[in-house]
């Protein structure tokens, strides 16, 4: 025995690149972490800050994929597949069309409750352990419903979730709301409150994260830029980069919306699609809600940060577009509108869009790349990077180190494609 570090090379420095980071450098290895951008600076930077277990349900419930095919025809509805030829975008459609069942969502919605949990049991762990500084909150998650009808459709949700996962909320009526958040415009139907939910400020929780990782020697580069994987009789021996060559004894490749790029350099089906999603940050207006909110009808999200107020929502299948358009912030604040005594109309600080790492199954991807010995994935975590990836940087060690996974790892494995 030399008795030299294990070194592991992790590409992407999102949210989940940064947990993998963490648990590896835990157990021991000698950590790099490479992106093609800046430290947690893309679907990590700016989303609504939601830690939910309530997320049991997975994507795919009934309904889901006839809502998707309508709004091909409606440029502004809030979960949109814009036409244009992908076959690999049909293909993941048809596959997920085909788990739009009751009895296949509650399939998925086993193993998605199992990590969940996970993670936050870690996040509880890792907030008071290494202080991070990152507006922690434990006050809930709150859906508010502007109407009875949609009272009475979330209810049928709630009892559904409440049953089959035992994740209870607390119904609140609408005469009640003003009083139980004063942000809240009288008027409203009422409300579920998930109190096992927390938030956070995600770049904050990403800044300090990064910095308590960087004071224990893992190292960050950014800027750098994957070309090519190098492999030889079953292993990657090197990544060839915009900044050199690194090679390492470990790597995971915590790709994110980008993985589906790289799944013929590792020799595995990848059927990960860009699910587009936007922001927009105000300063903190007078009147501000006190809880993270939810509005499902509308499909927009709210935060109230210390220092801002967040509105997000969207889901675009529209491939990897950049453009933030005038008329999706506009309808961001147009949609929180009905629901809050404080203006939405005041100058963004920043407007922000993020590609989440979509499966057809609602489940990430953690596990070995195809045949490459030591190579692993990272990646799919659709619309809950933040809320699982202490649950998926505990997998990856885990599986890198040869120890048994805290989880039942097999729901969440490539090898299921």
């Amino acid at each position: 025995m030399s008795g030299e570090r294990e070194s592991v090379t992790i590409v992407g420095a999102g949210v989940v690149g940064i947990a993998c980071a963490h648990y590896l450098e835990q157990a021991g290895l000698e950590v790099t972490l490479l992106d093609q951008g800046s430290i947690a600076g893309e679907c990590s930077l700016a989303n609504c800050g939601y830690i939910c277990p309530s997320h049991a349900l997975p994507l795919t419930e009934p309904g889901a994929f006839g809502v998707a095919l309508s709004s091909m025809f409606n440029r502004n509805s809030p979960f949109r597949v814009k036409p244009h030829w992908n076959p690999a975008l049909w293909k993941w459609m048809l596959q997920f069309a085909k788990r739009c069942t009751h009895q296949q969502m509650l399939a998925a919605g086993k193993p998605l409750q199992a990590i969940l949990e996970s993670s936050m049991a870690e996040y509880h762990r890792l907030i008071g352990e290494f202080n991070l500084d990152c507006e922690w909150k434990e006050d809930g998650l709150l859906y508010v419903l502007q109407t009875q009808r949609g009272m009475d459709k979330f209810c049928a949700t709630d009892q559904i979730v409440s049953e089959h996962f035992g994740i209870a909320a607390k119904r609140i009526e609408g005469e009640a709301l003003p009083e139980f958040d004063p942000g809240l415009k009288p008027g409203l139907a009422g409300a579920f409150l998930y109190p096992g939910d927390t938030s956070v400020r995600p770049d904050k929780l990403n800044q300090a994260w990064a910095s308590s990782l960087q004071t224990r020697g893992v190292k960050f580069v950014p800027g750098c830029e994957l070309n090519s994987i190098r492999k030889e009789a079953g292993k990657v021996v090197a990544l060839k980069t915009s900044q050199g060559d690194f090679t390492s004894d470990h790597y995971v490749f915590a790709f994110g919306a980008w993985a589906a790029r790289w799944q013929s350099e590792l020799q595995c089906s990848i059927p990960v699609q860009p699910g587009k999603g936007y922001s927009v940050t105000l300063a903190r207006p007078e009147n501000s809600p006190k809880h993270p909110i939810l509005f499902p009808e509308h499909k927009v999200g709210v935060s109230p940060f210390d220092q801002g107020l967040r509105l997000g929502s969207m889901m675009e299948f529209a491939g990897y577009d950049q453009s933030i358009p005038d008329r999706r912030i506009q309808q961001l604040r147009d949609s929180a509108r009905p629901y809050l005594v404080a203006s939405v109309d005041g100058k963004a600080e920043s407007k922000w869009y993020g590609w989440r790492p979509m499966t057809w199954d609602s489940l990430p991807i953690i596990g070995l790349a195809g045949e490459l010995r030591n190579a692993f994935l990272a990646t799919g975590h659709n619309m809950l990077g933040l809320s699982l990836a202490p649950a998926t940087g505990r997998l990856i060690a885990e599986m890198v180190t040869g120890q048994p996974t805290h989880l039942d790892s097999d729901p969440y494995s490539p090898s299921r494609f």
